[in-house]
């Protein structure tokens, strides 16, 4: 599947023009549910070799609104990841202990291993996104020369982007590669999935009328994810926006994206040195003797 499309560099992205729906998936559901699974194949399989050298980590970044279908994407594109190599994290409102700390510091401490597979649902950028939308919330951080909202001003956020680009650079430097994904939805889907919610008793505790009152801040918040993606958006760490209206076509895309990331990656299990074939060696000879004492 081609996704160079969704793939943002630079600072040119607009919100108002990213689609939020390909096509109806259930004219191909069949195909795209064969193609998913094999792409979890291929993610499975570098996964171990990634985990047998212990050289690079996938971070892979989850952001969107509510009911973009963050969680439904972690089940349906890494079920079949060995769980031994893989973690999820989710960031939500700060607990006191991580006020008393810099705001990429409960980030560093979900950072996935070398060799594995961690997936952040939402992410750091809530703090240059949810943030902007309330900059009350940043008088929680007893930030020194921040007392009042009038401190809070576009200055304050350019210099949090600056963080984010070093911050991810830092990472890459590091083997780290990190997939950005922006599960862009429209309006009006995000109204239909928070119905089936109040309609379907077993997912009732996925929503709350704080979701529905956020709503009235829709254009606020495709303003400011519009910001964030343009400020760090880089050749080395692109964005990527998925049109997320139909959650099927985007499970393809984001799996075939991230397919197509790890076959580029100079993956492949360990060669033995000298020493260790003679290490391999003794412990077969040892196991072929068990039985003559």
């Amino acid at each position: 599947m081609e996704t160079k499309q969704f793939c943002y560099r630079k600072a040119n992205f607009q919100i108002s023009k990213a689609p939020t729906f390909v096509e109806d998936s259930s004219k191909k559901l069949k195909k795209i549910k064969k193609q998913i699974k094999q792409n979890i194949k291929h993610i499975d399989k570098a996964q171990a070799k990634m985990n047998a050298r212990h050289e690079y980590s996938i971070l892979i970044v989850l952001q969107g609104m509510d009911a973009a279908g963050k969680d439904s994407m972690v089940k349906h594109i890494l079920s079949g990841v060995n769980p031994s190599g893989f973690n999820v994290a989710s960031f939500k409102q700060p607990t006191a202990e991580e006020l008393n700390h810099d705001y990429l510091w409960r980030v560093n401490r979900e950072l996935p291993p070398r060799g594995h597979i961690g997936v952040f649902n939402r992410s750091y950028y809530e703090d240059v996104l949810i943030s902007r939308v309330h900059p009350q919330i940043i008088l929680n951080d007893n930030l020194p020369n921040i007392h009042s909202l009038t401190d809070i001003d576009d200055h304050f956020f350019e210099n949090r982007y600056k963080d984010i680009r070093n911050y991810e650079e830092y990472l890459t430097r590091n083997g780290y590669v990190i997939l950005k994904f922006f599960l862009h939805i429209s309006k009006d889907e995000q109204k239909r999935r928070f119905m089936a919610r109040i309609q379907t008793p077993k997912k009732n505790w996925k929503l709350s009328s704080s979701d529905i009152k956020e709503r009235h801040y829709w254009n606020k918040y495709q303003s400011v994810y519009e910001k964030a993606i343009n400020a760090t958006a880089t050749e080395k760490n692109p964005w990527y926006v998925i049109p997320s209206d139909d959650k099927w076509y985007s499970r393809l895309i984001v799996s075939d994206i991230l397919t197509k990331r790890l076959e580029k990656l100079p993956l492949a299990y360990p060669t033995m040195s000298p020493d260790q074939e003679k290490e391999l060696n003794l412990a077969k000879q040892l196991l072929q003797d068990e039985n003559k004492y």
